[in-house]
């Protein structure tokens, strides 16, 4: 399903989407409302979201989806690449984000991956993820035999993000973001995610 508020960029999309015989549109949707009701009625594997779209934005239609409809994963096109779209998408639940500079293979691509349960990433939002993730400054030496991926989820998890976020930013499973996380949570003795925030802070983990 595409959701689009430009009616030129959702046609276009509907109808290049349509050349592709691996591919079915089934809804498309010029607003945040819409796409909710059109995803309840028809179901889709995959939907198309904008970021910038009147009434609801994409960031809250995203969010309400994966609360609602946890089945279909939403893949954000925009033009937007800054560090708050991106993240903010991606911790509303969004299980991928593509520029609209993108072509029709790396959009194909990218509808099929989500489908897969992939996180497609624009390789310009990749590049920028990789840089933030910099930012964390994660020692050398890592306390309480903590690993250097274990030190990662920590450090994402206290910048806020929630576990689906931290699984499409690392490009892993849920299910691996939960068992790094319950290691975590026994390695430091933390009984919650508040004591795994603190615990991160004051081992130079987090800002």
């Amino acid at each position: 399903m595409v959701a689009d508020d430009q009616t030129v960029v959702r046609e276009g999309l509907v109808a290049l989407l349509g050349l592709f015989p691996d591919i079915d549109v089934v809804g498309e949707a010029a607003d945040g409302s819409a796409a909710l009701a059109a995803v309840a009625r028809h179901r889709p594997d995959v939907v198309l979201l904008d970021l910038r779209m009147p009434g609801m934005d994409g960031i809250a239609t995203a969010a309400q989806l994966a609360a609602d409809h946890p089945a279909t994963a939403v893949v954000i096109l925009t033009s937007y690449t800054d560090d708050a779209s991106v993240l903010d998408a991606l911790a509303a639940g969004a299980r991928g984000y593509l520029t609209k500079s993108a072509g029709r293979a790396e959009i194909r691509q990218a509808v099929i991956a989500a489908a897969q349960g992939l996180a497609p990433l624009d390789p310009a939002v990749q590049a920028r993820l990789v840089a933030a993730a910099r930012l964390g400054r994660v020692p050398a030496e890592l306390p309480d035999g903590l690993t250097a991926r274990e030190a990662e989820v920590l450090a994402l998890i206290a910048a806020g993000l929630t576990n689906q976020a931290v699984a499409a930013r690392l490009q892993i499973e849920s299910s691996t973001v939960k068992s790094h996380i319950n290691r975590i949570f026994s390695k430091i003795a933390a009984a919650d995610r508040a004591a795994a925030i603190s615990y991160a802070r004051r081992h130079g983990l987090a800002p």
